[in-house]
């Protein structure tokens, strides 16, 4: 019976070799399925982790556009890429409506028209007190001293708007917080001056001449006035 005792003990004592065999064998699985952190390995990633001294890793900042309208720098979202197709003039429009969300093209033109009709008519009285809330200070000078001189020679001018052909915007930009919008005027006039003793010396009272005229308007979109002041002409027969 003794020996038997024996025997059975040793089966025991291989029995538990065997169960720690397994064990450390599933565990050595394991580890090698779920991996492990043991201080030999490299850092795990972190998809907020900036570079060094704080700055932002490569590849994981979106760049906003620029608050004064230029394009966005690259790597910006996909969207974007329809805006890169507008024309200068398309942009520039888009820029003015983002300062002033009110802006309305068709408002501008018909409010330029009667700005156009009411400033040639003013000018060419000399009547520099009605133009001067529609003029910016260069204009203002230029045509006061045009005026001057006509005085000062004994002319006197007579200008007739006989009417508007067409009125279109060529150009739109934004210069910081102000908005300027070229406009395009071909217009139907006659001009005439006249010296001191009322004799024609310049111009036919009878002839319609077409003219092209492009006057550039500017507003401060900071400023709760919607009035356009003219900031520049230029003109072409």
């Amino acid at each position: 019976m003794g020996g038997y005792k024996h025997m059975g003990g040793e089966f025991q004592f291989i029995d538990i070799i065997l169960f720690a065999l397994v064990a450390a064998f599933l565990i050595l699985r394991l580890r090698s399925v779920l991996g492990r952190r043991d201080g030999h390995q490299g850092p795990s990633t972190d998809p907020f982790k900036t570079g060094r001294r704080g700055e932002p890793a490569e590849d994981k900042v979106v760049r906003l556009p620029d608050r004064e309208g230029r394009p966005a720098e690259p790597h910006e979202p996909s969207s974007t890429a329809s805006d890169q197709a507008l024309s200068p003039l398309e942009a520039g429009l888009a820029n003015i409506r983002v300062a002033d969300p009110k802006f309305d093209v068709d408002e501008f033109i018909s409010g330029a028209r009667i700005a156009f009709e009411m400033i040639l008519s003013s000018f060419a009285k000399g009547d520099m007190p009605a133009l001067r809330p529609f003029l910016s200070p260069e204009v203002l000078g230029n045509f006061t001293q045009s005026v001057r001189d006509r005085e000062q020679a004994g002319e006197a001018m007579e200008l007739t708007l006989v009417g508007i052909k067409s009125a279109e915007i060529v150009e739109a930009y934004m210069a910081g917080r102000t908005a300027h919008l070229t406009v395009k005027f071909v217009s139907e006039q006659t001009s005439v001056v006249r010296d001191e003793g009322n004799e024609v010396i310049e111009g036919d009272p009878e002839t319609v001449t077409e003219v092209t005229d492009y006057w550039t308007f500017a507003r401060d979109t900071r400023n709760p006035d919607p009035n356009w002041i003219l900031v520049a002409t230029g003109a072409q027969e």
